[in-house]
């Protein structure tokens, strides 16, 4: 985005551009302890609501199940965890506020009931999870005055990452300082504006691509940075019936797609159904494509954050407020008691 003052004005760009800083002095030996109960239960359990959940979770455990390690690792929200037998398993809570209803009511539930290896991660000290804990992780980036949350989620990612790090004695995550000084590159790189009006023209927004949590949370990031309508298209779902209720005119944005099927994408989708279709990638497609750099631990951070730069401009180039939602809440469901 072409920063000019008038952008400055927005908290929500602000805060986006505070993420390198976060990225780059993060450290990652934090959650050693909480990396020693997670390779001695061989089992981890990681939950939220919203943003606090989508990205920071399915990124761990996508990085996880990459690396052929024996741990099992599961997510889902916090009311319907409360339905699972969890003893056993170390369970983390995230919660950019410390008070989520969901997640503060299932882990003092879990507490009450004598589990042991509770862990929370929140950027609020002093806030209800502590409560409810044996172990919260207080985050570095600061109070989002922003409605939709950016450093915070990154953050929380790198928290449940360093986990995986710290089990695998990872050497890819120790490039934090490069990797920030390219994420400030991405997200201050203004991009074609037949790219940015593709998506200002469209009714509904679709992003699709792995079950990490990028093209997810920019499904919901859409919804109260653009005011749009969105979808999230797991996989190769985008070639599996959806294309029957696609309109010309709809924008589907591939998230570092599988070179595979984007000749078939091409067929389908753009084709026979009118969608303009777009990409984020580390390479070369056949659709126009927001290039971005690739960096071992830290490309889907940089799907992400450049993901966040596209509805930015989009947003701008409709005139919305970005820090100002209808109806929108920065705490979703607040605990009460």
């Amino acid at each position: 985005m072409n920063l000019t003052d008038s952008k400055y004005d927005f908290a929500l760009v602000r805060e986006m551009l505070q993420t390198s800083d976060v990225v780059a002095n993060f450290d990652f030996s934090q959650t050693k302890t909480i990396a020693s109960l997670v390779l001695k239960a061989g089992r981890v359990f990681l939950t939220g609501e919203g943003s606090s959940r989508i990205f920071p979770a399915k990124n761990f455990i996508y990085n996880l199940l990459k690396s052929g390690l024996n741990i099992n690792a599961a997510t889902d929200g916090s009311f319907q965890a409360a339905e699972y037998d969890l003893s056993g398993w170390v369970v983390c809570g995230a919660s950019n506020s410390g008070q989520t209803k969901e997640i503060v009511s299932l882990l003092k539930t879990l507490k009450d009931a004598g589990h042991k290896g509770l862990v929370g991660v929140t950027a609020n000290a002093g806030t209800k999870i502590f409560d409810v804990t044996d172990e919260t992780i207080l985050l570095s980036c600061g109070k989002e005055d922003a409605v939709a949350a950016t450093k915070s989620v990154v953050e929380q990612a790198l928290v449940y990452q360093s986990i995986l790090a710290n089990i695998m004695n990872c050497p890819c995550m120790s490039k934090g300082k490069e990797a920030g000084q390219l994420m400030t590159q991405i997200m201050e790189t203004e991009y074609d504006p037949s790219i940015v009006k593709a998506l200002a023209d469209a009714p509904v927004l679709y992003f699709a691509g792995r079950n990490t949590g990028v093209a997810e949370e920019l499904t919901l990031k859409t919804n109260e940075i653009t005011r749009k309508k969105s979808d999230f298209l797991e996989g190769t779902y985008l070639l599996h019936g959806v294309e029957e209720v696609m309109r010309a005119g709809e924008t589907c944005v591939l998230i570092e797609p599988f070179e595979s099927e984007c000749q078939k994408i091409n067929e389908l989708i753009a084709g026979r159904a009118g969608v303009n279709v777009i990409a984020i990638s580390s390479k070369d497609t056949i659709f126009p494509t927001i290039k971005i750099p690739s960096l071992c631990g830290y490309n889907n951070y940089f799907q992400l954050v450049a993901g966040w730069n596209l509805l930015v401009q989009t947003g701008v180039a409709l005139g919305v407020n970005l820090d100002k939602p209808e109806r929108a809440r920065k705490v979703g469901n607040a605990f009460e008691g």
